[in-house]
């Protein structure tokens, strides 16, 4: 986001609370579990997920509004949540971020201080399931160096930009022009 002005994040809603220098409506909206349940009963999610003991949902308004500006859309959510994304919008891209090895994930979650060893346990017994789900994604990114991991990222991005319905969208002078339907 910060060497590419149109990559705006999407800010999920869930029933954790905060942790370390989380701030709502920065790293995510954070609510209860009856106003989850009313946004889940409205429809205001694309999608949401059960992840790691908690609810986590990504707002309708806010992806279709970006959509609507013709902006690009990235969701930082599972594979749960994907895969509805996907079922929604047949050709969203989906780019899983995978971990050099499991100790190095076991050192991250360590690292970061913020959650109880039997929180990292249940996450790294939560991992096994989602890591298998790799096959149902369209790249993907393995995150040991992280200067390597965005530029891969933002090569997928700009790849994306070049298709040929993303050009006609964002170029559509330049089509209208050349006299291409």
């Amino acid at each position: 986001m910060e060497v590419d002005a149109g990559v705006q994040p999407s800010i999920s809603h869930t029933t954790r609370a905060p942790r370390g220098q989380d701030k709502h409506g920065r790293e995510y909206y954070f609510v209860d579990d009856a106003e989850f349940d009313a946004k889940i009963a409205a429809g205001d999610f694309l999608e949401w997920a059960h992840v790691h003991g908690r609810r986590y949902g990504t707002s309708r308004q806010a992806i279709e509004a970006r959509i609507a500006a013709g902006g690009d859309v990235v969701l930082e959510i599972d594979w749960q949540g994907a895969l509805q994304i996907q079922r929604q919008f047949p050709n969203a891209i989906l780019v899983f971020v995978l971990p050099p090895s499991w100790e190095e994930l076991r050192a991250r979650l360590q690292r970061r201080g913020e959650d109880t060893p039997e929180v990292i346990e249940l996450r790294l017994a939560n991992a096994r399931e989602e890591l298998a789900q790799v096959k149902h994604f369209d790249y993907v990114i393995i995150n040991e160096v992280f200067e390597r991991a965005l530029f891969d990222l933002k090569t997928i991005v700009h790849a994306q930009r070049l298709r040929y319905t993303a050009q006609k969208t964002a170029r559509a002078e330049t089509f209208q022009a050349l006299g291409i339907d």
